[in-house]
């Protein structure tokens, strides 16, 4: 029966506990099934024993597989630990519920129960045994209680003619569940000769990948040895190719020092390259995360090509196109390097035309930004089988051997890659005697879109270089200090007082050009300490006098005004409006009162 799937399992040690725990795992997947299988039995029950008898089947044997399917699932993780004897039984026993179907059908009475009954009795040991395939003893045990239906319906017939033909019935089905079995075992035999086999494959394909990739890992260590220990004698070669080149020389031998330099120069790139490749290969290349200027970028970048495509003849033009931003965060060296790649082999194949360089950038979001890096020349072009190869490592499109142009082939393979690791990649259009354009298309994260420049220190020297002697009237003590600093860096003297009174006193016997007079203070404020220099008729009375306040309500500017004030100034203190203040001190209080409504001005910036 299906839910006779589930099966024994051998305690642990004995063999075939595997095979149960197989067994036991496909029941649970498949538990569901069951249900269908009751079902549809319970319909033809329903047909022969009426609809009571046919419910009251059906619910049992509900019942009796839930509780079996409960039980599989408590102890399916205990497979090989003693429980090997009661899959068996709960299996044998919900078996039973299975079984009472086909009695049911034949003692009915119905003309069709019979038949019926045959059919369930057949259909059950069917599914048994096709369930238990791989373990046909189990089978047996679990089918046991078709076995007790079956002999108790023989023996409802012994004595009839129905007798030996229900007997004949038997060989007939035994035959067809042997060959199910047998056809079963050879199948799952062939299975497990195939999953030996592959298995063999896999471990001769991870023999053989480890020894490919220690090959990869002793060539790529090699090569950075010897580059790097090759680059210690280079250096020394060049090193005394400078020094002698600095040394008296015949034109014949400055020539063949100037052969030294230059291969000993290209020598030094392709270790470079080497030594690149290798890095790469070995996962070891390293990228810093700093903040980069796109404007010093661009520098750094149109520099040394924009110099060698002149001296060629060539047009070299630079363009920006869409949202650029201020900073961003990358590795400028590796950028550079790219970047230096696509310019170095643009200039370097064209001989006659443009070297145009552009740099599209396209906002993603309020933090992200994609950046192409065009590079078009006015070269010979490039044919698209010849693209094909163009960035495998040691190729070049003119591989010929009268080709003009040395190297290594390894440029774009070295800037493909690292684009790559950097989340990008460079991309190709060329048409033959055309030219070509390489873009090298990467994301990066915004620090700023755009850079705040540094505001200009607002000096406060007068523009005749004359020093003025200012009283600075203001109750705050670090207002005091910085108007008191910021005049002093000009030259200018200046006096301070805590309010309006101490300002008074002090305007009574010493000459100032210019009064800072703040209107909130203690004991007495600005405007009335205003109206009594005004109204004492002193030395300062004619004193231009600037009030300082935080309201920028007009009302208030105007009271400033009607008290003598001669311009009005809004806190914080606008140092570029204090500045035009003090140089128009020279054409006195008119010329304060010309500058017009100077206090709105500074508030509106």
């Amino acid at each position: 029966m299906v839910e006779s799937d589930g099966i024994s399992k051998p305690a642990k040690g004995e063999p075939g506990s595997g095979e149960a725990a197989q067994a036991l795992r496909a029941i649970l997947q498949t538990q569901y099934l069951r249900y269908l299988i009751i079902s549809s039995w319970a319909v033809g029950l329903l047909a022969v024993v009426g609809p009571i008898t046919a419910a009251l089947w059906f619910f049992g044997t509900i019942a009796a597989g839930a509780l079996r399917g409960a039980v599989e699932k408590r102890i399916s993780e205990r497979v090989g630990a003693g429980w090997g004897l009661i899959f068996p039984a709960v299996a044998t026993a919900t078996t039973a519920a299975w079984a009472t179907a086909p009695l049911m059908a034949w003692f009915s009475g119905h003309p069709f129960g019979q038949p019926l009954a045959m059919t369930l009795l057949v259909s059950g040991y069917v599914l048994v045994f096709a369930q238990l395939r791989s373990s046909p003893k189990q089978a047996v045990v679990i089918s046991s209680p078709y076995g007790v239906s079956a002999a108790v319906i023989a023996a409802s017939l012994w004595g009839t003619d129905l007798f030996w033909a229900f007997m004949g019935v038997v060989p007939f089905t035994a035959a067809g569940l042997v060959v199910l079995v047998l056809m079963t075992m050879l199948r799952e035999e062939r299975i497990r000769a195939f999953q030996e086999h592959q298995a063999h494959l896999i471990e001769e394909l991870e023999m053989a990948r480890d020894r490919a990739d220690a090959a990869s890992e002793a060539k790529s260590s090699f090569l950075g040895v010897i580059s790097h220990e090759l680059r210690t004698p280079m250096n020394g070669v060049l090193g005394a190719a400078q020094l002698l080149g600095a040394t008296r020389l015949e034109p014949t031998q400055r020539e063949y020092l100037s052969i030294i330099r230059n291969s000993g120069d290209n020598l030094l790139s392709l270790l470079n390259d080497i030594l690149d490749m290798t890095k790469i290969e070995a996962g070891k290349m390293t990228f810093e995360v700093v903040d980069i200027s796109v404007e010093d970028l661009h520098q750094r970048v149109t520099g040394p090509f924009q110099a060698q495509a002149e001296a060629k003849g060539l047009n070299f033009s630079v363009r920006f196109e869409g949202d650029t931003p201020a900073v961003v965060r990358g590795d400028p060296l590796r950028v550079c390097q790219v970047i230096h790649n696509l310019l170095s082999n643009a200039v370097k194949f064209t001989d006659a035309g443009d070297v145009a360089y552009t740099v599209r950038s396209e906002r993603l979001a309020d933090d992200r930004v994609r950046f192409d890096f065009a590079v078009k020349d006015s070269g010979a072009g490039i044919s698209p089988e010849d693209l094909e190869r163009l960035f495998q490592p040691f190729t070049q499109v003119d591989a010929s051997s009268t080709r003009r142009f040395g190297g290594t082939g390894l440029g774009l393979t070295i800037s493909r890659r690292m684009a790559n690791i950097m989340g990008g990649d460079i991309s190709v259009e060329s048409t033959v005697g055309e030219g070509s354009t390489f873009t090298f298309s990467v994301e990066a994260e915004v620090v700023e879109w755009t850079r705040q420049e540094a505001a200009a220190p607002i000096a406060a020297e007068v523009e005749d270089g004359r020093s003025l002697s200012v009283l600075v009237v203001e109750d705050h003590p670090v207002n005091r200090m910085i108007l008191e600093a910021w005049m002093s860096s000009a030259g200018h003297t200046s006096s301070t007082a805590e309010n309006g009174q101490i300002a008074l006193d002090m305007a009574a016997g010493q000459r100032f050009d210019l009064i800072v007079m703040d209107v909130n203070m203690p004991v007495m404020d600005g405007l009335t300490a205003t109206r009594g220099i005004r109204a004492g008729g002193g030395v300062n009375a004619e004193t231009p006098i600037v009030v300082l306040s935080a309201s920028a309500r007009t009302e208030d500017h105007e009271a400033g005004l009607e008290a003598g004030a001669d311009a009005y100034l809004n806190k914080p203190i606008d140092f570029a409006a204090l500045a035009q203040v003090m140089n128009q001190v020279g054409s006195g209080r008119a010329g304060l009162r010309a500058l017009g409504e100077i206090g709105e001005k500074a508030q509106a910036a």
